[in-house]
């Protein structure tokens, strides 16, 4: 029952691959090792077995080891609805909406939450290997932290901290780190990682020894960049790209502010015959594009005003004269209908405000928050899907009479009359081969790429390749205590 800690210099250097692949090294030595992530902020998240969310990083590392996620994984999750307000998730249910100055106030009661949650997971498991969120170098929040420093010498975790040399001044990101921190929160700190390099390893020697004599700490080593970390599914928002082929039909998705979920593209991304752009605002929708893909949002509303604003509701139009398609999920699919009723104010003022009108439905937004693992069927094709739900609101109109699936004995989403604008409320379908192949072959593509659920695994499988044929791996496995 040991725990070891990676923490960063700063948010995304690759603590959340970095501790996949250890997951997945450590499961490869035949232990029993499940993954931790104290408090997590993210509008990509993930149901668990348990019923509940956790983001999506963690339910990535449960999967390279080899084990089911579940909501102890990642018991502080964050979901931003605004600027300077957040969803709390406490232990995989929402336990409040709260503005970022009221959030320190809560700290108390989250951490409690945490240390049970990590108790569970030590108690169960050979091995747990712990995410830090951000930087333990934001010493302004240091009162009360949960995510890291604060974590770790409340439950005696040793720490790694990785450095991202791709960004610059690595140097300074770790000895910095170091010079800010008090000595005790400096004394948990067992070594270092430095990640992200391109070319001659050697060349960082000297920069490497250096931040060693400064530190006193122990260099774990210097990674590589790994090339193929975008087959893998994302969490943060700044980790966004479209696909690696170009030529192909093009599947334009639009990127709105409170985006959520939008790895549900990502086996779209390795499909050779298809384009997949991601669009920001102020861009304009394609003229060519086959299908454009509303994805999910944590903030419908918002995000539709957004997305008005940009002129994307008369490119959506012009995009439909020419017969193009249209498919929503989740939000994207509430924004497809002819209203978006929140009567209780979830999402601002209480009130309804008209949607794109391009399907027969209206959706009325509540408190209670559907979270489900589901399987079933593609009602137009017959292929099996899989899949998540995760949502507030209950969506009707005279387009359900055309569901886009049927789950577990219920129809699911709607579809238009002439069948181009599709809605469904399924998270994660793309990764079923066969619907994804079907779905695609509707749009022109007669070659279907690679099994996605298989290349995951190869890829996962190669991290931990990386990470052994680079790191000393063992040494950090043997800090854990």
């Amino acid at each position: 029952m040991r725990a070891v800690m990676v923490q960063g210099t700063g948010s995304n250097v690759g603590k959340s691959l970095i501790v996949a692949g250890l997951c997945r090294a450590a499961r490869r030595r035949g232990l029993r090792v499940a993954p931790f992530k104290p408090q997590n902020m993210s509008n990509n998240a993930a149901v668990t077995a348990d019923g509940g969310e956790i983001g999506r990083a963690q339910a990535l590392q449960a999967r390279a080891a080899g084990i089911a996620p579940v909501a102890d994984m990642n018991p502080v999750l964050l979901k931003p609805e605004s600027e300077t307000g957040a969803q709390v998730i406490l232990q995989g249910r929402r336990l409040t909406t709260a503005e970022a100055r009221d959030y320190p106030a809560m700290k108390a009661r989250l951490m409690a939450g945490v240390m049970e949650s990590f108790a569970r997971l030590k108690a169960g498991h050979d091995l747990v290997i712990v995410e830090g969120a951000g930087s333990p170098a934001e010493v302004n929040l240091r009162a009360g932290d949960i995510a890291n420093m604060g974590f770790a010498r409340a439950a005696d975790v040793p720490v790694v901290l990785v450095g991202d040399i791709d960004r610059g001044g690595v140097i300074a990101q770790i000895v910095g780190t170091q010079a800010v921190l008090d000595a005790e929160d400096a004394a948990m700190v067992a070594g270092f990682v430095i990640n992200r390099f391109r070319g001659d390893v050697t060349l960082f020697d000297d920069g490497y020894r250096f931040i060693g004599a400064r530190t006193g700490w122990r260099g774990f080593g210097v990674l590589p960049h790994f090339q193929e970390a975008w087959r893998l599914p994302a969490e943060d928002a700044v980790d966004l790209a479209g696909g690696a082929h170009r030529g192909g039909v093009k599947v334009v998705v639009l990127c709105y502010p409170r985006l959520a979920n939008f790895d549900d593209l990502d086996p779209l991304k390795a499909e050779p015959g298809v384009e997949l752009v991601m669009l920001r605002p102020g861009e304009a929708v394609p003229g060519d594009a086959a299908v454009v893909v509303l994805p999910g949002s944590k903030a419908t509303v918002a995000d539709l005003g957004v997305l008005r604003a940009c002129g994307w509701d008369l490119d959506l139009a012009a995009h439909r004269r020419r017969g193009g398609r249209v498919l929503g999920l989740c939000g994207g699919y509430q924004m497809l209908g002819r209203m978006v009723h929140d009567p209780e104010g979830l999402e601002g003022v209480p009130g309804s405000v008209p949607g794109l009108g391009l399907l027969e439905v209206e959706t009325v937004l509540g408190a209670q928050k559907r979270l489900a693992v589901v399987e079933g069927v593609h009602q137009a094709s017959g292929a099996a899907l899989a899949g998540y739900e995760i949502h507030l609101g209950v969506t009707e109109g005279a387009d359900r009479v055309r569901p886009f699936a049927r789950i577990g004995g219920r129809d699911e989403g709607a579809v238009s009359a002439d069948g181009r604008v599709q809605g469904s409320y399924l998270h994660g379908l793309f990764a079923a081969d066969g619907f994804r192949r079907g779905w695609l072959a509707g749009l022109g593509v007669t070659e279907p790429g690679p099994g996605y659920e298989d290349g995951v695994e190869a890829v996962l499988e190669a991290l931990a390749d990386h990470l052994e044929a680079h790191l000393d791996v063992a040494g950090i496995l043997a800090l854990a205590r």
